[in-house]
């Protein structure tokens, strides 16, 4: 299985950004057991609604505070608040990971009777945990995404991939492949460029498609990673649409993805049968993504690309992405080195009018 020092991608083993973990749907006042970045993790749903994130392990003696169906504690109801016990001897911790209390002690609560918390945000149906081995605050914000709120869309019903045994480089090479959407996806391209913007890698691209489109039409896709593993592309053909497709690490060579996709059907407020129509479009743009995901899942890492001129830009979108694996204090140089816009000779970039429409 290849490994992030394989690729050469920097000092940590894991990126540093905003990441999705689960789905609004799944989350309760029944903690869920996670495992990324190798690393497990109780989420839930206080009762006042919060999200909180914290490490699995009771500090008193090592308990998982999300793996437990029989005991008491959790029959009887394990979250309190916005607090949580664990269920081997009632513990009591806040959202903020300290102990509060100690059901069996009166006095002073060790100060050591704490559990790392993390920072959390949920929008668009997903929640999202902020990840960075140096202890930093978050350095960009989650994409805004005014279509979630706008009554003319249907909004996404989001497809749990599973796990791929694939590192996650393998997957970021994507945005800049153009070589592969003839083969793989049937795109019959006629234009065709990158950028790099600090932390945000542009795709943009039209032409017609086998699936996604009839006739003559066109498809045209701006598709956008805002950090290292949340990919967004605003989709113009048969109807108008939003892409999502996430990727977080479970460990050093595995992650876990997600899909989903926005419509606009075009009435101000879609009907049940637009409804309709905006699922079967969502499950179309999964099975082309499915496409690459079938790729990923049998092919040998590429440490090096065999890179060919008329190849997008591999090296750029590499470097790009190793930004998020290194300190944060490398980044300006790392953008002084990448951002731009890139073009292949045989293919026409943007016109200019696409270029300047986008919203990342």
């Amino acid at each position: 299985m290849a490994k992030t020092e394989d690729y050469g991608l920097g000092s940590f083993t894991y990126p540093r950004g905003w990441f999705m973990i689960s789905t609004s749907a799944a989350l309760t006042d029944v903690p869920l057991a996670l495992t990324f970045f190798d690393r497990d993790f109780a989420l839930y749903r206080g009762h006042s609604g919060a999200v909180v994130l914290m490490d699995a392990y009771c500090p008193h003696m090592g308990t998982h505070l999300a793996k437990n169906t029989t005991s008491y504690v959790v029959i009887d109801g394990q979250i309190e608040g916005d607090s949580i016990r664990c269920p081997y001897h009632a513990w009591r911790f806040g959202p903020d990971g300290k102990c509060n209390d100690i059901p069996y002690h009166d006095g002073p609560i060790p100060e050591a009777a704490c559990i790392k918390t993390w920072p959390v945000q949920e929008r668009y149906g997903s929640i999202y945990m902020w990840h960075d081995l140096e202890g930093g605050d978050p350095d960009y914000d989650l994409p805004d995404l005014p279509e979630w709120q706008a009554t003319q869309w249907v909004n996404w019903q989001i497809d749990e991939l599973g796990e791929l045994e694939s590192h996650p480089q393998e997957i970021i090479d994507n945005i800049v492949d153009i070589s592969h959407l003839g083969p793989i996806h049937g795109s019959t391209l006629e234009y065709f460029e990158n950028e790099f913007r600090g932390h945000i890698a542009i795709q943009r691209q039209g032409g017609g498609h086998k699936t996604l489109v009839e006739g003559n039409a066109i498809l045209e896709t701006d598709t956008w990673y805002t950090g290292p593993g949340i990919l967004l592309s605003r989709v113009t053909g048969l109807y108008d649409a939003l892409m999502y497709i996430t990727h977080t690490p479970v460990s050093d060579g595995v992650v876990r993805a997600w899909h989903g996709l926005m419509v606009r059907p075009g009435a101000e407020h879609p009907s049940e049968e637009d409804i309709e129509q905006s699922r079967a479009f969502q499950e179309a743009s999964k099975l082309a993504f499915l496409q690459d995901f079938e790729v990923w899942s049998a092919k040998r890492p590429a440490f090096q690309v065999l890179q060919l001129k008329a190849d997008g830009p591999y090296h750029k979108a590499r470097q790009w992405y190793g930004q998020f694996y290194r300190p944060r204090e490398d980044a300006k140089a790392i953008h002084a080195s990448v951002d731009g816009t890139y073009t292949v000779k045989w293919m026409p970039a943007a016109p200019q009018a696409v270029s300047a429409a986008g919203k990342y």
